[in-house]
Parts: C-alpha cells; structure tokens; sequence
C-alpha cells in the first residue's frame, strides 16, 4: 500500500519510520521545570518515569538536566551531565530512542557516546562545537528557532473614531512601542573549551539572553510586540504571518545547512519552530498555522507545544500542567498539517488521541507476525480458535497462517508446545493491537499464575514479534520482539509463509542464530491449522 510519507529519520543505529505520527515523551530530571515542578529529579524516579512512557507509546524519550523556562538558573554542564546521563544509560539499555535536550556540547558528546541517539539543541545548533559533535555522530538532531519574530510583524488594528459624524484618520501609522525584548540571535559557546575569562563571559551572555527571551515570551500572552493603527475598515487580531515565517523558516533553514556543510546528512535533521522561546503567544499561533510551510521546506517537523503557554492563552487553562488535552488539540492540527514528532509531556492521553485520529483519517494498512504458542489442553484446537479470533479484531486480517509444529520446551516451560505463526494486516497501532492480543488469550482463558508469567502453562501465547515500518522498546512491547533471532519455533514456521525468513529478517536489522545456537528447536509438523472452520 502507498502511503502518503515515506519519509525516515535515521537518529543512531535508529530508522524511524515517519509514516505515521511519534510520540517524544518529556522527561525532566531538573528541580525547577515550569510543568512538572521537579518530580523527576530524583535518578531512579526518571528511569522509571522513562519506562513509563515508553509502555504508554511513547517513541522517544527527551531528557534534559537544565530547565529553560522564564527566569531559569542555569547549570554547568558538569551539573547537567550528574543529572542525566545515569538515566541516559539506563534507558539506553532498555533499547530506547533517547534524545539529550542540552545546549552544551560536552553533554550531547557525552551522552551520544552512552548511546543517545538525537541531540536536541534549543539553541539551534548556533555553538560551533555543537555544530561538530553533531558532524562527528550518527545522532539525528533538531534545530530549533529561539528568538523574536516581531520586529517586522505587528498587529495592525483600525482606529474606528467614536464621535458621531468624525473623519478617519490619516493614512500615516502610529506605533505603540513594543516591550524591551532580547536579541533573537541566541548562540551557545557552552560547549567550547573551558578556563578562559572571555569564554565564561560569553557563556553568562548566552545564558542571559536565553533568559530574556523567555521572560519575553511572559511579557504578554495574547498581545503582540507591536500594534500598528491604520486608517481603513478592517481589523487584524493576529500579526501578518510573513515576515514571522521568513524570520523563523530562514533561521531552520540556514542552520540545516549549516549542519549539511559540515556533514550531517539530511536525512538525519529535524525543524521545530521553538513555541514559546522570544515568542508572544498570538505569534506562535501564527507559527503553528504555517506548519504545512515549514514542512515543505523538505524536514521532518517536530510540534514542541506540550502545556506552552500559548496553549493555555488559546484553551483558558492558566496551569501549565493542567493543559494536556488542549496540548492534544494544538498536536493534531499540526500532524493535520504535516508535522510527524510531536514532544508531550502527557504520553499517554497523546497517545490514544493520535492514535485514534490517525488510525480513522489515515487508512494505512501494515504487515505483521503473531507468534502462537499451545501447551496444554487441545493445543491443535487453541492454536486455530486463536487465528480465527485474531482474524475477528477490529481492521485486521489473517493473510495466512504456517503448520503447527511440536518443539521443545524453552525459556523454562516444562512441556513440549505446539507452535505456529500467523502473518496479519491491521491498520491498528501497535500497543492498541497488543491489547487486541491479550483479550484473544484472555477469550481462550489463559492463566497466569503468579510467578510464572512467562513459562508456565499457556492454552494460547500471542507474540507480535514482527510489525512493518515499527521499532518499539518497553516492558510491554519490544519491536522487533528481542527473542526472534534466536527461536527456532518462530524461524522454521515462517519458512512456510515466506521464502527465506533468515533474510527477511536480517535485511531488517535483525541478528539470526544459527539452528545450533536457537531455543525452542522443532521436532516435528503437526500440519495445516483449520482455522477458518472455527470462525
């Protein structure tokens, strides 16, 4: 099936699949963020929080050591490295995509080496160090715009006299003068080398003037820089969007090239406009209206408006944490208008809104593996009651389905398991289709006793082991599932679906064992299955 963006952000040893939306969850391990106040702090509460979010859909977890809301304190690198890297690593080893938020380019050289696979620059890669950290890497990486966009873009309004029978006013333009606001040309020495007087002077300098641009963004939430007064018959409520778009589409596109010069691929750069960095809150609607502008500048786009406080000035919600179903709203009309990331703080509500949005507007069908699995009872009987209940789920189908095959017992099951292996279509997500999974065993009255989740007796195992254009990592789901190279009752049941699995699967990057080295070797053909006589 054609879909509409085949477009893939390579981000480390990562391709991720951007034909549909993904999920960034927000992780901050700092004591002041504006939207969590600090509750991840502690290491083993944000690994823990970063596991969370993976089980609830998230694609990529963001970490960040320095907060950069309205008059934030800055930290050394030394301070945000201590913060984040212990969780860094440990999320790498659960095989998540992670993204380092970090301006300094001693910590996204650091945390790339751990593992992290995107460096998240809210400075815009304008620090030359950075600039080389990314060249010398594999990270896929995000430019993102900070600074004004009003110095050209005021509102105009009409000045309409009261006075009955009064004439309007001259042609010529007053203009109200805008609040003190900082350069929009915010750079990062932070990561160049340290000792020297000049060097810290100018790392203060930076500091500030991040700060000022976002004390700007807090100067006024519905009110623009500047108000223009016109003679004539119409008003505009917002600014005029092109000299804001050229302001923040040349800045995006300026250092993408940049970064290409000095030899990044492409494929491995994101845009973000930076909502709410320098920015009044009717300028960043503007922003997120010409998200389909921005996409057409060739860059996969990632929408940043997580409990933004322009989210709250649209929706009436004064509490930033409180604004995680507006946040939901402002994210589906940018993926509406082409954006693919979007960074939330609320994982889990994002991800059954996205979901459900795209799985009803996006018909998109993808290919599949369910692994089945019988070792008590009927096993023949439960392993075909299972396909015709798996062909039953909503937007899905059984393509066709291999011999069943007795195989030896592994991973500490105790009986011999009737194996088989199903290839489906479904246009469902996959954590939506797990769940799907689990009620087809539940149906077959699975039991799970206490201790034994994962090798005592089963009437039915569902495995997805396999799923077209998806990488996942979680205690719920891992993608491609960790244990396919080495099961031996997955790979000889595939050969009867397809010519030669070991190359499938290999091709997608994953390591097959020889049979020698396999679990679960299999013994015997049980035959066909019967399973459209049990629908």
């Amino acid at each position: 099936m054609l879909r509409d963006n085949t477009m893939v952000w390579r981000c480390g040893s990562h391709e991720l699949s951007l034909s549909r939306p993904r999920i960034m969850g927000v992780l901050n391990v700092t004591p002041d963020s504006f939207s969590d106040g600090g509750a991840y702090i502690d290491t083993d509460a944000a690994i823990a929080r970063g596991m969370q979010m993976l089980d609830e859909g998230a694609d990529i977890i963001d970490v960040g050591g320095e907060s950069t809301r309205p008059g934030f304190t800055a930290v050394s690198p030394e301070e945000e490295a201590t913060r984040i890297v212990p969780v860094v690593r440990a999320l790498v080893a659960a095989g998540a995509i992670v993204s380092v938020d970090t301006r300094h380019a001693e910590v996204a050289r650091m945390c790339v080496r751990l593992g992290a696979s995107i460096i998240n620059d809210v400075t815009g890669f304008t620090d030359p160090a950075m600039v080389q950290v990314a060249a010398n890497s594999n990270a896929g990486v995000i430019v993102m715009h900070a600074g004004e966009v009003a110095e050209h873009a005021p509102r105009q309004t009409v000045v309409l006299d009261s006075a009955p029978g009064a004439k309007p006013s001259s042609a010529s333009a007053s203009v109200e003068k805008p609040i003190e606001a900082a350069s929009s040309d915010v750079s990062a020495s932070d990561g160049a080398s340290e000792g020297t007087t000049e060097q810290q002077s100018t790392t203060a300098g930076n500091e500030r003037s991040l700060d000022l641009l976002m004390q700007r963004a807090t100067g006024a939430s519905t009110t623009s820089a500047a108000t223009v007064r016109l003679s004539g018959t119409r008003r505009f409520a917002t600014p005029d969007s092109a000299p804001i778009m050229r302001n923040v589409m040349g800045f995006l596109g300026d250092q993408a090239r940049t970064l290409v010069r000095a030899g990044v691929d492409r494929s491995r750069i994101v845009i973000d406009p930076g909502p709410g960095f320098g920015k009044f809150a009717d300028e960043d609607v503007v922003i997120q209206r010409a998200t389909a502008k921005m996409v057409s500048m060739g860059y996969p786009v990632l929408c940043a408006v997580s409990r933004k406080r322009f989210v709250g000035a649209v929706s009436g919600v004064t509490k930033a944490p409180a604004r995680d179903a507006a946040t939901v709203g402002v994210v589906i009309a940018a993926v509406e208008a082409g954006a693919r990331i979007v960074r939330v703080h609320d994982v889990a509500a994002a991800y059954e809104a996205l979901t459900s949005y795209w799985t009803v507007a996006h018909p998109d069908e993808r290919r599949a593996f369910v692994a089945l699995g019988s070792n008590v009872g009927d096993r023949i009987g439960y392993l075909a009651k299972a396909c015709a209940l798996i062909n039953a789920i909503p937007l899905t189908c059984v393509v066709t389905v291999s011999h069943a095959y007795e195989t030896e017992p592994a991973y500490g099951i105790a009986t011999p398991v009737a194996n088989a292996v199903a290839e489906i279509k479904t246009e469902l997500a996959p954590l939506v289709l797990l769940e799907q999974l689990l009620e087809v065993e539940n149906q077959l009255h699975r039991q799970r006793p206490a201790g034994q989740e994962g090798h005592g007796p089963r009437t039915i195992d569902c495995d997805l082991v396999w799923m077209e254009g998806e990488t996942h990592a979680g205690k719920r789901l891992t993608l491609p599932h960790s244990g396919l190279g080495e099961r031996d009752y997955v790979l000889v049941p595939m050969e009867d679906i397809m010519r030669d699995p070991d190359r499938f699967f290999a091709h997608a990057g994953i390591t097959i064992l020889p049979e020698e080295q396999r679990v679960g070797l299999v013994k015997a053909d049980l035959g066909a299955l019967a399973w459209d006589e049990c629908e």
